[in-house]
């Protein structure tokens, strides 16, 4: 497929029963190359995913162990990198974190958001599995020193197996629970029998409730700049969903598009509204990893989603022979930066 290659809206349902076919295990990857793509240096297990400041620094979260993913550093702790888009050759650099009731030897990134507040605060919140546990880490970013201050824990039974998050206040925030169930046997089961049963929540230290519910594996979660609506992807049936988020918090649904690819994390620029989407071509070589066969990956970005005909193009799309499982995408001034589950980061120019 050429570059900036476009698929129309709706043409590809991801719409099926069976668990080979959902986890798009026979499909072949169309190679889409972008000039200038190089990986990222110090990046070697993982980069789940990461957002943009409008500054141009990026958060990574690296080091992700989940149950069935392969895992290439499983006896070290997971991490929050830096990464400066500004610069002309960015490189990582690890986050120090602080704080004296925050235990390091278990930190376990999952999805991550950042809230800016008034004044100019950042704080960054992470989802974490300790003990395959699920908890929303709160940090304040502190620039200077590069380091992250850790607040607060936040736990809730409406948490217990978040995927992805996005903070619309410091302590506030929708989430994915990507199962309904927490047991490893039983969400395996959930996820190949297609059990519909997760949900999307809303939190706040006043008020937790369940938003959006009946997802095939709920992922990926972002917001649109203007706050007026919220993008959920539901990756088992290969769809994005638009919701309208009102006042009071609670949204209402729009639309879905649906691929033939299982939707990631969701990026949205800020700029022009777009969403940048990572993917899985193939999603079984996820879970049944082979060095000598790996998941390829894919970003698709997703113009005028509002409107009656958005325009999907495939930005990017390898075979696994460069990057491995993608799983998220953000750009910023013309440089794309593509993360993934376990594997390395590659940084683009557009």
């Amino acid at each position: 497929m050429p570059v900036g290659a476009s698929l129309p809206w709706g043409c590809c349902s991801g719409k099926t029963q069976s668990g080979v076919t959902r986890m798009n295990a026979f499909r072949e990857i169309k190679p889409v190359e972008l000039p200038n793509c190089k990986l990222v240096k110090g990046i070697e297990s993982g980069s789940e995913d990461l957002e943009v400041l409008h500054n141009g620094l990026a958060f990574i979260s690296t080091g992700l162990k989940y149950p069935g993913i392969k895992v290439f550093e499983p006896d070290k702790p997971g991490k929050i990198l830096l990464m400066d888009l500004n610069e002309e050759d960015p490189t990582v650099l690890e986050l120090r974190i602080t704080g004296s009731n925050f235990d390091l030897s278990s930190f376990n990134p999952h999805g991550i958001s950042t809230f800016t507040d008034e004044d100019n605060t950042v704080y960054l919140l992470v989802v974490s599995h300790p003990d395959l546990k699920s908890t929303v880490e709160l940090f304040k970013f502190q620039e200077e020193e590069k380091t992250l201050l850790h607040l607060k824990t936040i736990k809730h039974k409406l948490l217990p197996k978040i995927n992805d998050i996005v903070a619309v206040g410091p302590e506030h925030f929708y989430a994915t629970n990507d199962h309904y169930f927490v047991d490893t046997y039983l969400t395996f089961w959930e996820m190949y029998l297609g059990l519909a049963w997760s949900y999307a929540v809303y939190y706040s230290p006043n008020e937790v409730q369940v938003m959006a519910s009946g997802f095939d594996f709920a992922n990926g979660i972002n917001i649109s700049p203007d706050g007026k609506y919220v993008y959920i992807a539901e990756s088992m049936a290969h769809k994005i969903h638009v919701y309208e988020k009102h006042a009071n918090w609670t949204l209402t649904p729009l639309k879905s598009l649906d691929f033939d690819t299982i939707v990631d994390n969701i990026s949205v620029d800020p700029v022009t509204g777009d969403l940048w989407i990572g993917c899985h071509p193939n999603g079984m070589k996820v879970f049944f990893y082979d060095p000598e066969n790996p998941p390829g990956s894919e970003v698709l970005r997703i113009q005028n989603i509002l409107t009656e005909e958005p325009k999907v193009t495939v930005v990017y799309a390898d075979n696994g022979t460069v990057l491995q499982a993608s799983t998220t995408a953000s750009v910023y001034k013309g440089k794309l930066l593509i993360g993934t589950v376990f594997h390395r980061a590659l940084y683009c120019e557009l």
